[in-house]
């Protein structure tokens, strides 16, 4: 689990095929300095098992159901930046939203609005997952947890603040650009209780 509080961005050093799934190798965080084995880590808002790691890289695997759901591709990962966030401890403070890794779909940018240091941006998503989308409440973009402000038709608007803009790879956002997007955990159960009523 994850609160989708980017805690650094890396960059993918190398991205190879092997049977079924990529290898990929991030640039490790100097701060990273407690992963094992195992670990879980949130790459972009994916959550991937940590395989192998050495002071300067980690490396995971994407299997066949995380390339189908993202669109990724071993010739167009090295050298993008990624959000990392290590997986919660039991008592650590929850400051944003409950995040498991498991991203649904991907959305695109339909437009970016800057006012002063803060950007609004629309993503056009899916209009299945519309349902779970409303004013006030959460989704998580790129492993980043954030308030969803506006909602129109198959679209949702979200601010990215300063410290946002400066913690993550959002900043480097352009019209069309892909998104990972997840329901966020609690609207997802409200939709699932009410399911049979609207």
């Amino acid at each position: 689990m994850f609160s989708g509080i980017v805690e650094a961005t890396g960059q993918i050093l190398e991205a190879q095929k092997r049977p079924g799934v990529i290898q990929i190798k991030i640039k490790k965080p100097n701060d990273f300095n407690d992963i094992k084995e195992g670990d879980s880590i949130a790459v972009n808002g994916i959550c991937l098992t940590v395989e192998a790691y050495d002071d300067n890289s980690v490396q995971f695997a994407l299997a066949a159901e995380t390339l189908q759901v993202t669109g990724w591709k071993a010739e167009n990962l090295k050298g993008q930046e990624v959000n990392l966030e290590r997986s919660l401890r039991f008592g650590d403070r929850l400051h944003g939203s409950i995040m498991t890794g498991h991203v649904d779909t991907v959305g695109h940018i339909a437009d970016i609005i800057e006012e002063g240091e803060s950007w609004f941006i629309w993503v056009e998503i899916p209009e299945d997952y519309m349902k779970f989308m409303w004013k006030k409440s959460s989704v998580i973009l790129n492993g980043v947890s954030l308030t969803i402000n506006e909602v129109e038709a198959n679209k949702l608007q979200v601010c990215l603040i300063p410290e946002t803009l400066q913690r993550t790879n959002l900043k480097q956002l352009k019209k069309a650009d892909p998104i990972n997007v997840e329901v966020d955990f609690l609207n997802r159960s409200v939709a699932h209780l009410i399911k049979d009523k609207i």
